[in-house]
């Protein structure tokens, strides 16, 4: 059940290749060859939300991120900078750390293009932002230095080999953490996404009684 996500497919592909590739050696070992096997993997049951209880189970693995931003806030125009990221994703065991590192790094970019930058602007079913020049997203000297991956393996009891998959956990969080930074620098809560300088300047303007 759910959907067939980059992070689940990890978790699915690799429970279906452990299998595959355990039956193949039994194989081999009774003098087949060449050893061939076909496993299907099969994960527990899943529940979907329960409005009534509260309780749900829509998943067979589950990521973990944390993430700390520091940003800068320019109190005259309202710009808001990102001047470190830190994001620590527990992906049980990293196969490939480099890639691992790689997709922290693109997603955290990502997520910091689409909570400071990307203002997708419409009205009346038009878009008003179809170009590159009025829908900005993160260049490399935006995000040059300022991301800092860090992987945790902690095994996955239900993981092949202890893993977990990764893919949309550093995107989650980094709005959030950018948020708090923001308000942890001018003490205001921003609670709409993207916070472009416009948006800023207002609640500072606002803060001040102007």
């Amino acid at each position: 059940s759910g959907s067939a996500s980059a992070s689940r497919l990890t978790f699915m592909a690799g429970h279906a290749i452990q299998g595959a590739a355990a039956g193949a050696l039994q194989e081999w070992q009774h003098e087949e060859r060449p050893a061939r096997c076909e496993f299907v993997f099969h994960p527990r049951p899943t529940t979907m939300y329960d409005p009534e209880t509260g309780v749900a189970d829509p998943s067979v693995t589950y990521g973990y991120c944390a993430q700390y931003a520091e940003v800068a806030v320019d109190l005259d125009t309202g710009h808001v900078e990102v001047t470190r990221l830190v994001s620590v994703n527990d992906v049980g065991k990293a196969i490939n750390p480099q890639l691992v590192e790689g997709q922290i790094e693109g997603a955290a970019a990502q997520a910091i293009g689409w909570t400071l930058l990307e203002n997708f602007i419409q009205k009346d079913g038009r878009t008003l932002t179809p170009h590159l020049s009025n829908y900005l997203i993160p260049g490399v000297l935006d995000i040059a230095d300022v991301i800092e991956p860090v992987i945790l393996e902690i095994p996955d009891p239900q993981g092949p080999l202890g893993l977990r998959g990764m893919a949309e956990m550093p995107m989650i969080p980094t709005a959030p953490a950018i948020a708090a930074a923001i308000h942890n620098a001018t003490g205001i809560w921003i609670d709409q996404l993207p916070i472009v300088p416009e948006r800023m300047w207002t609640a500072l303007q606002a803060q001040n009684g102007a």
